[in-house]
């Protein structure tokens, strides 16, 4: 069996990619490939990981796991989406490192599915808004407590795909940048299901719907009916050209509120960002969707 889990990162597309995965459980069953609730594993898997302390699992635990999440039924590939899997907000950079926990989540994940075809899916998010969102939502008032010791220039999530390929071998591992998303939304719930480029699907613009005004999703809408666009490169300039008209600046602006984080900073932490996105495109094994 197949088995998908989108693991992140925390703060970035708040469950949206799972309510539109959610719209289609229906046609992606018919295809065999489940996506259930995630009150029917999110708990139960992170318990059971923590159960394990670092060892092997009963024999019979993965079938145990998968007939409660399938309700018994079977599929070929079971999707999941946990935003906080790898951790909560406030245990990001706990030890001083991006998410030190991932080793122990990952390793248990592959000690239940030991068997089966892993696929990891993970979305990054520009240093600069991504550590002052999971400090805002982290129930911590210090900020140098938040990120025990690193320094905010120092972050660098090539290190933690690193880290994934060399725990998880022969899992495939898809990585995108969260700001990319309105433009690969529909690609991402595709790759996730694992379903054709061609599959039809529902909320292929959820996103877009949600960060550009009513008018300029009228407008879209109305275009793309008079205009069919031929290729998936062409529907996304499409996209493009209506975010820069009608985009929603609350949606699409994070305002960056830490105390001595100037102009600068942000500047600089957005050039890392850039030069580490470049180097997970070179990595070997894996899947980097870009627009």
């Amino acid at each position: 069996m197949q088995i998908v889990y989108h693991i992140g990162a925390n703060c970035t597309d708040q469950d949206r990619l799972l309510k539109s995965l959610l719209k289609n459980a229906e046609a992606f069953a018919e295809q065999g490939v489940k996506v259930p609730g995630p009150g029917k594993y999110r708990r139960l898997i992170r318990e059971t990981i923590q159960s394990l302390k670092g060892q092997d699992p009963a024999p019979e635990a993965r079938e145990i796991l998968l007939d409660a999440i399938l309700d018994d039924e079977s599929c070929s590939r079971l999707v999941m989406s946990h935003a906080q899997f790898m951790c909560v907000h406030r245990r990001v950079f706990e030890g001083g490192v991006l998410y030190a926990l991932a080793d122990e989540k990952l390793t248990g994940l592959a000690r239940l599915f030991p068997e089966d075809d892993l696929e990891i899916f993970l979305g990054l998010r520009n240093p600069a808004t991504f550590i002052p969102a999971t400090f805002g939502k982290a129930p911590v008032e210090d900020f140098a407590g938040f990120m025990h010791g690193l320094d905010p220039m120092q972050v660098r999530w090539s290190d933690l795909v690193a880290r994934i390929r060399t725990l998880l071998p022969y899992a495939k591992v898809t990585v995108w940048c969260n700001e990319d998303t309105p433009l690969i939304w529909a690609q991402l719930i595709r790759e996730l299901a694992g379903v054709s480029a061609m599959s039809k699907i529902t909320g292929g613009f959820d996103l877009l719907s949600q960060i550009i005004s009513p008018e300029g999703m009228k407008k879209f809408v109305l275009y793309l009916r008079a205009n069919p666009p031929k290729t998936e490169a062409q529907k996304r300039r499409i996209i493009a050209a209506f975010l820069e008209r009608y985009a929603l600046e609350e949606e699409v602006v994070d305002e960056v509120d830490l105390p001595g984080w100037s102009d600068d900073v942000v500047e600089a932490l957005t050039q890392a960002y850039d030069e580490d996105i470049a180097r997970i495109e070179q990595m070997q094994g894996i899947n980097f969707i870009a627009p």
